[in-house]
């Protein structure tokens, strides 16, 4: 009898693991289905308050909701006419940019064995190789361009996703039976949501303007593409931004040389130590206290699962 007690835990640990391969496999098939509908629900979450907010202003639901649609749409369409032509151009030159990296990282692994350092280049420079950054950084927002070609559906989710949440609390009174206690944590959980992304996508949206005035006074080329890339990117807690400036930074090393490229770097030390330090916290509190290496492996996961 106790030898079949011991052997359940393990039994229902190997189900679950099994359950867990089941689904993350079906996931990454479904992924062409799943992402539209992701990014639906997080335009949701973004949209939501200010469509809350002209509710709050005596502004009927249904016209609240066509104004926030609106917006949105015009957003996309500004978004994809301002850093279409710089995303075009710049994957079009993107093999001679790469080309130029792994030129400057040859000579740096050269001149690092001219010093008696034993380097082994092939392994170091295959390891060390700052082109797939940027391959990377150019995939992602081809990736972002061709995911919003699905323009009407991801539009269309976020309408109903919208228009369920405003009657969402009627839905709970009929399933709950203490409705009271809750939807007042409900509401708490909503309401800290809805001003987490108020204040989240503010502040994006300063860093990803401060970022794109400062690279093009410095003088690099596409400034409004990491512009956009650095507002995307600084959802992403803690890394977000280091990531973002990956890419604009081994640009500058390429167009501007190395002093451009410290001034990129000093201008998004500038912008995200100021923006993630001092505003930041003084509209939203405390930080939400998550590890970066459980946020990077995060990412990492799932930008595996969901391409």
């Amino acid at each position: 009898m106790d030898g079949h007690s011991d052997a359940r835990p393990h039994t229902s640990l190997l189900l679950s693991l099994a359950a867990f391969v089941i689904v993350v496999a079906g996931m990454r098939e479904a992924q062409a289905l799943l992402v539209p509908f992701l990014l639906a629900g997080f335009i949701a979450i973004v949209a939501a308050p200010a469509m809350f907010h002209l509710c709050r202003r005596g502004l009927p639901a249904p016209l609240a909701l066509v104004l926030v649609i609106l917006g949105i749409f015009s957003a996309g369409m500004l978004l994809g006419v301002l850093v279409g032509g710089s995303l075009d151009d710049f994957s079009a030159r993107l093999p001679e940019y790469q080309a130029k990296l792994k030129s400057q990282t040859t000579q740096l692994l050269q001149w690092l064995q001219g010093l008696g350092l034993p380097l082994p280049e092939q392994a170091l420079g295959n390891l060390l190789d700052p082109a797939r950054a940027m391959a990377m950084a150019a995939q992602g927002l081809s990736s972002l361009g061709s995911l919003l070609t699905n323009t009407f559906l991801i539009l269309l989710t976020v309408v109903f996703i919208l228009l369920e949440a405003s009657s969402f609390p009627g839905k709970l009174r009929l399933i709950l039976s203490d409705f009271d206690r809750s939807i007042v944590h409900f509401d708490r959980f909503t309401d800290n949501i809805k001003r987490y992304m108020a204040i989240k996508s503010a502040t994006s949206l300063l860093t990803g303007a401060a970022i794109a005035l400062w690279l093009w006074a410095v003088g690099l080329d596409y400034p409004l593409l990491w512009g956009v890339l650095a507002f995307l990117l600084n959802y992403v807690p803690n890394i977000g931004s280091i990531i973002a400036a990956v890419p604009a930074v081994l640009l500058a090393l390429i167009q501007l040389g190395s002093g451009g490229a410290l001034w990129c770097a000093a201008g998004f030390l500038l912008v995200n130590n100021l923006v993630g330090n001092v505003i930041e916290p003084r509209f939203m509190g405390r930080g939400l206290g998550l590890s970066s290496l459980v946020v990077f492996l995060s990412l990492v996961f799932w930008g595996w699962v969901l391409g």
